[in-house]
């Protein structure tokens, strides 16, 4: 069972369950994490506008964790809690820092056990499970919950023990401004914060995400640059417009690291504009993208939006490329391949020819071929930046799956 923190000699520990019993959970574990945030946000007004930012990703990751931790719990009682723990001192203390009560999560953390038990039922009556044990684990989803939440209350007091430093505080204004939602940075907490850290609230800003494999020394960086370098994924705020000065400064500072330059947003929009240089840097790390170490993910927006979807991207392309579901795979490959080049470049027989390496009379026979399979579809706008679309997001697809 989940080890149940600092309170749990108070109280005798409930019975282990069955390891087998974690076989039946891990299946429902999916829909449970998004259950569960649905019903946080129902029952939490509070948290709706955030739960639209990055902490919304950071509650689903401490959902998903406290499930998958109290499954494998189950399974070994012997598996380490270290990332579970963790994950929940700083859900406290992001609480601290937002200036909420603790009884915001707290209540939260009910409604996660709740659900719980409620799809427990469920499954249940599925596998026709004794009331016996039913009863076990009810008893383990409380011994859980109440450890979990100590483990958040620690954050929490953590966050609100003793005076800042001048560097605490200005982690503490980075991980305010990067929560997200439209009072950013108008919001009295981020003013006075920034204050506080005489921090300047600029206009704009540019958030750059780093690989964790290695990292940028803190003096390298400008004096207002804000970073938080020890998270699991290190990043940095970088003020005001991102000048050919700053630029220099982000090169020689990065240099041996591998980082996504984000775009430069309003302030209220860094966490926008983090989340896609993250998604950027793991495409470059899968081969999707093809760049430098450092790069800016203004050279790479559309690719951003071309893979923001995989699976609605994997639907269009099949609905486009109906035409072509006849062909085997290596014939289509080939069609598909001069498609792109003909509709990105609208090049000579020649011109393909030397792009895709083939001979100049290749091209025009798959062209004609193209042409008959979709008929007039290709001179439809619509239907042609569609057909575009759909095989561009294959060819970036194409470089993962060879990455």
């Amino acid at each position: 069972m989940p080890d149940a923190g600092p309170a749990a000699g108070l109280v005798e520990p409930p019975e282990p369950l069955p390891p087998e019993f974690a076989a039946i959970m891990r299946p429902e574990l999916p829909s449970l994490v998004e259950e569960i945030a649905q019903e946080i946000r129902r029952g939490i007004p509070e948290y709706d506008q955030l739960l639209e930012g990055p902490y919304g990703e950071v509650l689903h990751q401490g959902v998903e964790q406290n499930l998958s931790a109290f499954v494998e719990q189950v399974a070994n009682p012997k598996t380490p809690t270290a990332r579970r723990d963790e994950m929940c001192r700083r859900l406290g203390r992001f609480e601290a820092y937002e200036g909420r009560s603790f009884q915001y999560l707290r209540s939260a953390l009910r409604i996660g056990a709740r659900v719980a038990l409620r799809r427990a039922k469920t499954v249940g009556a599925r596998y026709t499970i004794s009331p016996t044990l039913m009863a076990m684990f009810a008893d383990a989803v409380f011994a859980h919950i109440d450890a979990i939440e100590e483990l958040c209350r620690e954050g929490y007091r953590e966050a609100q023990s003793g005076p800042e430093d001048a560097e605490a505080r200005r982690r503490r204004l980075l991980r305010l401004l990067l929560a997200g939602g439209t009072l950013l940075p108008a919001h009295p907490a981020v003013t006075e914060l920034a204050e506080e850290a005489a921090w300047p609230l600029p206009e704009v800003a540019t958030p750059v995400a780093l690989a964790a494999d290695r990292r940028p020394e803190a003096g390298a960086l400008d004096a207002d640059v804000l970073g938080e370098l020890a998270d699991p994924q290190p990043h940095l705020l970088v003020p005001g417009p991102l000048t050919a000065e700053r630029r220099a400064m982000l090169a020689a500072s990065l240099a041996g690291c591998r980082a996504a330059i984000g775009v430069t947003v309003p302030l209220a929009r860094s966490a926008d504009s983090l989340r896609w240089a993250r998604q950027a840097l793991g495409h470059a790390e899968t081969g999707i993208v093809r760049d430098d170490p450092v790069f800016a993910c203004d050279d790479h927006m559309l690719t951003l939006w071309l893979m923001a979807d995989p699976p609605l991207a994997e639907e269009l392309a099949r609905r486009q490329l109906a035409p072509l579901a006849g062909h085997t795979q290596v014939r289509r490959d080939r069609l598909v391949d001069t498609l792109r080049v003909w509709l990105t470049t609208r090049g000579t027989a020649a011109r393909m020819a030397r792009m895709l390496h083939v001979h100049p009379q290749t091209v025009r026979y798959r062209l004609r071929r193209l042409h008959q399979l979709f008929g007039m579809q290709l001179d439809d706008h619509d239907v042609r930046f569609a057909v575009e679309v759909a095989v561009r997001t294959l060819h970036l697809r194409q470089r993962d799956d060879d990455g």
